[in-house]
């Protein structure tokens, strides 16, 4: 070690334990607290899953009454409930409603960041003033609306999963302003440069621009699917049927149907959903923290 760096690394040590609680120490604790806050629900959820008894009496940090994979049994043979087809249909709903919002929002991402037109900047804003409304406020509409389209089209009507997907797909336009700023960083002339070329604004579009934006397509394609396979509210009064429904509305009916002695398949159902989250989540990590903070750049 060299002779400048020594009284550094010497200062560093004597430093006084309350100053170090006040620069670094609470960050420590912090970090903590958060893990713990985090981890609680999940070793929760596990222990239940795997609880021999299956009740919320017996529910806690580690099983008490053995452990058994029968929960697990219980879900994937239909004894308790739909399971697989629950998983089916929340599949087909997350994929579909997940690629066509990704790409309806970079659609309408591109023309906000590279055309100037009449109408622009309101509709920046309005896209913005849409997105701040939750849901429930239109739900009415929604369904009045859903309930007479399937009058006409019955296959687009209620309790379809062509109708839900409908329904969801009207929040096409939640990631514009997030793939809009990834627009707005990516040079002008690298496009320009191809339409000079003789290439046409959609094979600029498809083939320079789109592939460059991975990191922020995958962020933005990852929050669309795990909005969709969370959704309950709008699941609930649109799917009734029990072949129809989705794992966010199946589950927690089977659940509100008697919470005493659901609780050990609620949770094993829980974890295989998740599973499967956390996998795609470790697959996309390298590109989320980058493509969400490349986004936030500009507005």
């Amino acid at each position: 070690m060299s002779t400048t760096t020594a009284p550094r690394v010497e200062a560093r040590r004597r430093m006084p334990a309350g100053r170090w609680f006040a620069e670094i120490g609470w960050r420590h604790v912090v970090g903590v607290l958060a893990i713990v806050f985090a981890v609680f629900p999940i070793m929760f959820v596990l222990s239940a899953s795997v609880n021999e008894s299956g009740s919320l009496s017996s529910a806690g940090l580690l099983p008490t009454r053995g452990v058994t994979l029968e929960h697990y049994a219980a879900m994937l043979s239909g004894e308790r409930a739909n399971f697989l087809r629950w998983y089916l249909n929340t599949i087909i709903v997350c994929g579909v409603v997940a690629v066509g919002q990704v790409f309806l929002s970079l659609l309408a991402a591109y023309a906000f960041s590279r055309f100037r037109f009449r109408g622009r900047r309101g509709g920046m804003l309005a896209v913005l003033l849409i997105m701040m409304f939750p849901a429930i406020l239109s739900m009415i509409a929604v369904y009045t609306m859903i309930a007479d389209l399937g009058e006409a089209v019955p296959m687009l009507g209620l309790n379809t999963l062509a109708g839900y997907i409908a329904v969801l797909m009207g929040g096409a336009f939640g990631q514009v302003w997030l793939l809009k700023g990834f627009f707005d960083t990516i040079p002008r002339s690298l496009d320009e440069a191809a339409i000079i070329d003789g290439a046409t604004h959609w094979q600029a579009f498809r083939k320079i621009l789109v592939p460059s934006m991975t990191p922020i397509l995958a962020t933005t394609l990852l929050l669309a699917l795990v909005g969709s396979m969370s959704e309950f509210l709008i699941g609930s009064i649109f799917l009734t049927d029990d072949s129809k429904k989705t794992l966010a509305v199946g589950m927690y009916g089977m659940f509100s149907s008697d919470r005493s002695n659901n609780l050990g398949v609620f949770a094993a159902g829980s974890v295989m959903v998740m599973v499967p989250v956390i996998i795609l989540y470790q697959f996309l990590q390298r590109y989320i923290v980058g493509g969400s903070t490349a986004g936030a750049v500009k507005g």
